[in-house]
């Protein structure tokens, strides 16, 4: 058995994966610097995102999804993963207002698009969105796991269609799924939202 090197240790080696990323970060700038372009089909690593009506600047990596970034790099843990292949919806966010799963979308994608998460729902004041508002009044949740992207979906579709029927707003839940089986009390949360709204 070979003696463990003492110069490696956990906090160095943390160090130099840090290091590494902002070096990989920075690459865009040396190009800049030196008066180059980036090479054809290389990606940046440090771009900015509008999330909440905040830009916020991010390290990305080029396969790294929409979702992955809003919980692990900007600490939006409202953003839930479940089947992490575009089919459950516990991870729908708004894209200019569009309701998408943010495990199907690459972040590098996302740079020119205004990101809403169920963070940025609630007023300042701590006043509840309608459908959150909606949603609690009909005891919508059971686990809670897919709540987050019910609700991102609701507010996506109210805002396309504020007064929707039943079955139209059923249509438009149709992409999040719930284990718990809570479609009906989902839906009468969406139906009172729109009674607020």
């Amino acid at each position: 058995m070979q003696p463990v090197n003492p110069q490696l240790t956990r906090r160095r080696f943390i160090k130099g994966v840090i290091a590494s990323g902002a070096v990989a970060g920075t690459t865009s700038l040396w190009y800049a610097a030196n008066g180059q372009s980036r090479p054809a089909g290389a990606v940046e690593r440090m771009i900015r995102l509008n999330v909440n009506g905040q830009d916020r600047t991010v390290d990305v990596a080029p396969q790294e999804t929409l979702a992955s970034t809003l919980r692990y790099k900007l600490g939006l843990t409202g953003t839930k993963l479940g089947c992490n292949r575009g089919e459950c919806g516990a991870c729908t966010v708004l894209v200019d207002d569009v309701p998408t799963y943010g495990c199907s979308v690459l972040t590098h994608s996302m740079k020119d698009g205004r990101i809403e998460t169920v963070e940025g729902l609630e007023a300042p004041d701590g006043t509840l969105h309608p459908v959150q508002q909606g949603f609690v009044d009909a005891l919508g949740p059971q686990c809670g796991y897919c709540t987050p992207g019910q609700v991102m979906a609701a507010v996506g579709l109210l805002r396309a269609n504020p007064n929707p029927t039943r079955q139209e707003a059923r249509m438009g839940m149709a992409g999040n799924i719930c284990r718990c089986g809570s479609y009906d009390s989902y839906l009468d949360g969406v139906m009172r939202a729109a009674e607020i709204g």
